[in-house]
């Protein structure tokens, strides 16, 4: 986002309102959540995560437009870690910003949590995913053969510092909107 459009108050992203995950978004993201993924999680995984989210375990958030969810994802805390465990954006709102938008959201809880690092697993065929990734400071450390459904590797992939000042100066290069 430009300087200008920052003072204009536009975004790259008009519209989309991100928030945490409530009940009432699951049936939303049912759509995306069956098209993005071969074995889909249920409405009841994803209320499941919610009670987690309650617990301080877990944190999701929903991108929306309108009343439509339009993208979301989550992460779990792990002793000094965050784990990133989906990140979906509608096929309709694809290139538009939104999964960056996702991913900083979720790093700013990650550093809030009091989390050192951040991981996630990719598949070994998702290159624009991959590149994000790397875009927010994720790097390779190593493979987990067949971990989709029994046949496609996924790549293991960590971002360590995340608390450091030059961390949170990048999140806010990344993503204006989701600057804290």
């Amino acid at each position: 986002m430009s300087v200008l459009s920052r003072f204009l108050g536009r975004s790259d992203q008009p519209g989309i309102v991100v928030e945490p995950l409530r009940r009432r978004h699951v049936a939303g993201m049912m759509p995306i959540e069956n098209a993005s993924y071969p074995k889909p999680w249920s409405a009841a995984v994803f209320n499941s995560e919610i009670e987690m989210m309650r617990r301080g375990e877990r944190c999701y958030v929903v991108a929306r437009e309108g009343n439509d969810v339009v993208g979301y994802g989550g992460m779990m805390f792990a002793v000094d870690d965050a784990h990133v465990t989906n990140i979906a954006v509608a096929r309709s709102h694809q290139r538009r910003g939104i999964a960056t938008r996702l991913l900083a959201e979720l790093a700013w809880a990650a550093i809030h949590h009091g989390s050192t690092a951040l991981t996630l697993e990719v598949r070994l065929s998702n290159t624009g995913a991959q590149a994000l990734y790397e875009r927010f400071g994720f790097e390779s450390a190593g493979i987990r053969t067949k971990y989709y459904e029994n046949v496609e590797d996924a790549i293991v992939m960590w971002c360590h510092g995340i608390r450091e000042q030059a961390y949170r100066t990048r999140l806010r290069e990344l993503s204006p909107e989701a600057a804290r």
